[in-house]
């Protein structure tokens, strides 16, 4: 077979190649129309996802609203000549706002100290009847009282409100916090800081930044790590806004669209201020800190329009990682990040150089703590929560920005929760089995607002609230209402009444019998109705409750704020009735304020974000049971400390401080109590086991201590009441019943309803033997 020749053999093979180029061009041809076809899918489902995108773009943006928490303050500190103030205490509530010590005062939110000295550059705030201004004050503490107060900057008036504490919110569930604020609040320099920063095209870019991000690229290339973000201020918002922070390739995808139809719909000041809002920049417990606002308040305790070059320059460099540039656990690392803001706002040349160079001086100025604190005094607040439901849903607590102003006295609650664990612990013996508790109650006499509470040992834990859900037998706390009962019927009672403390027993119509007795299990015969209060003797008190009947007593109790039913038992007389600290505190103001039913406040006012007001609550007194009947008790009342079961207050308190006091015990101690009251102030303490266990305390060795502890610690004017009109003090022998002169055997200086005082007459002037002695005496004294 003849072979063929290689010319030949080319041609066979461009025959083989001519036969297979038909196959390659179908292939081809069938890959580019399933690739336009896929294309042209992929851009419809493109468009379609884009119009989704779209929509929740412009829904969500243009919807936007914003849950603000509600913000709670303490009751603002007023500083005047004569205020009453201690040192310790101003020093705390300065601590508290977060003021820094310093050798002179000269900017708000600082303050100088030189022994009993303080200058004080308070800082301005907008309270529901204005704004108070900045001032420099100078006064001296002496006597736990302000002396010489003047104001040397700023303008003058003759009392200053610091600022109050903020002591928590009410959040939404999503637990971000922040303050609204507008562009034009923002500092000069704080724009152009912000863009030199983050995004310095922000005002040519249509949401992305193709150069930024390369710049950023080579930039993290060059350093060999992350120094520099391609992000708009746009894609920003987005990322916070509409999307996760996971790192995909579809997320970022998302998130140039929807930059991109963001700036399709808004302009840049409304994109920019949404941004001054939203931008993340630290954590608060569970709390996140967004927005500009907020984050001024928590790193200053400024507010943001007040901010400094240097303070602006911060919160712009904790953009870039909250958690990282932390300038109080990272100082560091914060004041290198500000000063690369400051030498990037320097490039724009929009602010001078000696101003960047004076700012790259100055320290970060971080206040030590943030002002508040989400868990500071959880039982005061839940109280608060709780009056604030009467009025207000919970919805528009968590979201609307209210902004309500209780009337906590943060050193009062500083004193009580000290009082209350120092005094367990004592009563403990310092063990490990801390099986005690306790829950306090501190009111203004006059007015009826709620300075402190404590709800437990632990004022910190926000658990069970004994002060207003411990609902315990009140045991002897009941007796000033029993004899108030009594001694509004003068033609039958009054405090020199005798009233029999002996055995007896009651037998019910089903056979059951009752048979009371007195703590110590010992009678007193006859005794006058003053000590038989003043001794706390359960058998007289009895007989009296029984004499004018439970109903009556039971009615006085509801007139004076008890808002529970009462079973109407003989046990009631002794106390077998459960209430809370907070309940009894409600009715021994009534006892305290001569008759006038004065409910318990804890809210002054509540005012919305920008300034209006929404309710005010003021004073509420109502006159309810007959006040010349109230003195005489609380006569009695003030023996009790003076001479009967509340006498070892006065180990803690001096005794030229007039008080007015009861103990209450239940039995084998399961509850110790004791409630009482001075010239401001009414306090509730009590003391037991959660699981009601028996304790070896009474009330006077339980309560009262936790009572004295706190009453001691706090400046104040002694109880001295104002006599009624029909009301006339008389010298009065109690065993004969009868008038008597002050220099006689027996004498006591006794309260009388006008008209019930004896009619008798016991003359012992014509006693030479006393008129001698009397003379004797008088020698020496």
């Amino acid at each position: 077979m003849a072979k063929s020749s290689p010319k030949n053999r080319g041609r066979g093979n461009s025959k083989k190649k001519q036969r297979k180029s038909p196959a390659k061009q179908g292939f081809r041809s069938r890959f580019w129309r399933l690739f336009w076809r896929l294309g042209l899918v992929g851009l419809v489902v493109l468009a379609g996802w884009t119009v989704y995108l779209d929509a929740v773009v412009t829904s969500k943006f243009e919807g936007r609203r914003w849950e603000i928490p509600s913000r709670v303050y303490a009751r603002p500190l007023e500083l005047y000549d004569g205020a009453a103030v201690t040192t310790v205490g101003l020093s705390n509530e300065l601590s508290q706002l977060g003021y820094t010590p310093v050798r002179s005062a000269r900017e708000p939110g600082t303050y100088s100290r030189n022994g009993r000295t303080f200058e004080i550059y308070t800082r301005a705030f907008r309270f529901s009847d204005g704004e108070e201004p900045a001032r420099r004050l100078r006064f001296s503490i002496s006597g736990d009282r302000v002396q010489q107060f003047r104001v040397t900057a700023g303008p003058n008036s003759p009392v200053v409100r610091l600022e109050p504490i903020q002591i928590g919110g009410i959040y939404p569930a999503h637990k971000e916090d922040r303050i609204l604020i507008k562009l034009s609040d923002a500092p000069d320099s704080f724009v152009p800081a912000l863009l030199a920063t983050e995004d310095r095209d922000f005002y040519q870019h249509w949401g992305i930044a193709p150069l930024s991000i390369a710049r950023a690229m080579w930039a993290n290339v060059r350093a060999g790590h992350v120094v520099q973000g391609g992000s708009t201020l746009t894609q920003q918002l987005v990322k916070n806004l509409y999307l996760s922070r996971e790192q995909t390739l579809v997320r970022k995808g998302n998130e140039a669209i929807m930059a991109m139809l963001l700036e399709l719909h808004y302009d840049k000041p409304e994109i920019l201020q949404t941004y001054l809002n939203e931008v993340y920049l630290g954590q608060a417990g569970a709390r996140s800190i967004n927005g500009f606002g907020l984050a001024s308040q928590f790193y200053f305790g400024e507010s943001f329009s007040h901010l400094d070059l240097h303070e602006v320059a911060l919160l712009v460099a904790i953009i870039k990682g909250p958690s990282y540039y932390d300038p109080r656990r990272h100082p560091q690392r914060a004041l290198k990040r500000r000063n690369l803001v400051l030498d990037l706002l320097a490039q724009t040349g929009k602010v001078p150089a000696d101003k960047i160079a004076e700012a790259k001086q100055r320290g970060l100025d971080v206040v030590n703590k943030p002002s508040y604190s989400n868990a500071r005094y959880p039982a005061y607040l839940d109280l608060v929560r709780r009056h604030l439901a009467r009025e207000y849903k919970d919805e528009d607590l968590k979201s609307a920005g209210l902004r309500i102003f209780t009337t906590l006295n943060p050193e009062i609650q500083r004193i009580t929760e000290q009082s209350v664990r120092k005094t367990l612990d004592r009563l403990d013996g310092g063990g490990k089995d801390k099986t005690l508790e306790s829950a306090a109650v501190v009111t203004s006499r006059d007015s009826g607002e709620v300075l402190a509470l404590v709800g437990g040992r632990e004022p910190k834990f926000a658990g069970f609230n004994r002060a207003v859900d411990a609902r315990r037998p009140i045991g002897s706390l009941i007796k000033p209402f029993i004899y108030l009962t009594a001694l509004s019927h003068p033609d039958k009672y009054t405090l020199i009444t005798p009233i029999k403390d002996e055995p007896f027993t009651l037998v019910f119509d089903d056979g059951r019998r009752w048979s009371p007795e007195n703590y110590e299990h010992e009678s007193h015969g006859m005794v006058p109705l003053h000590r038989a209060l003043a001794k706390s003797y359960n058998l007289a008190t009895v007989r009296v409750g029984l004499d004018v009947g439970i109903d009556e007593v039971i009615d006085n109790l509801h007139k004076l704020g008890l808002n529970e039913p009462v079973q109407s038992y003989p046990s009631m007389l002794l106390g077998a009735i459960n209430l809370s600290p907070v309940e009894v505190a409600s009715m021994y103001q009534g006892l305290a304020t001569s008759g006038f039913n004065t409910p318990l406040r804890t809210i002054r006012e509540v005012m919305t974000s920008d300034g209006k007001i929404l309710s005010r609550y003021g004073l509420e007194v109502d006159q309810v049971v007959d006040p010349a009947a109230v003195h005489l008790v609380q006569y009695a009342m003030q023996e009790v400390m003076r001479e009967g079961t509340g006498r070892s207050a006065y180990r803690y308190l001096s005794s030229d401080l007039g008080l007015a006091g009861k103990t209450g015990t239940t039995n084998d101690g399961r509850d110790s109590w004791f409630a009482g009251f001075s010239g401001d102030l009414v306090t509730v303490a009590w003391v037991g086991r959660d699981d009601n266990g028996p304790t070896s305390l009474t009330g006077a060795t339980g309560a009262l201590p936790v009572w004295a502890n706190i009453m001691s610690r706090i400046p104040q004017y002694g109880f001295s009441p104002v006599v009624p009109t029909d009301v006339k003090y008389e010298w009065v022998d109690g065993q004969q019943q009868a008038l008597t002169s002050e220099s006689c055997d027996n004498a006591r200086f006794v309260p009388f309803i006008v008209g019930s005082e004896p009619k008798d007459t016991v003359n012992c002037s014509g006693d030479l033997t006393r008129r001698v002695r009397s003379w004797f005496e008088g020698l020496f004294e």
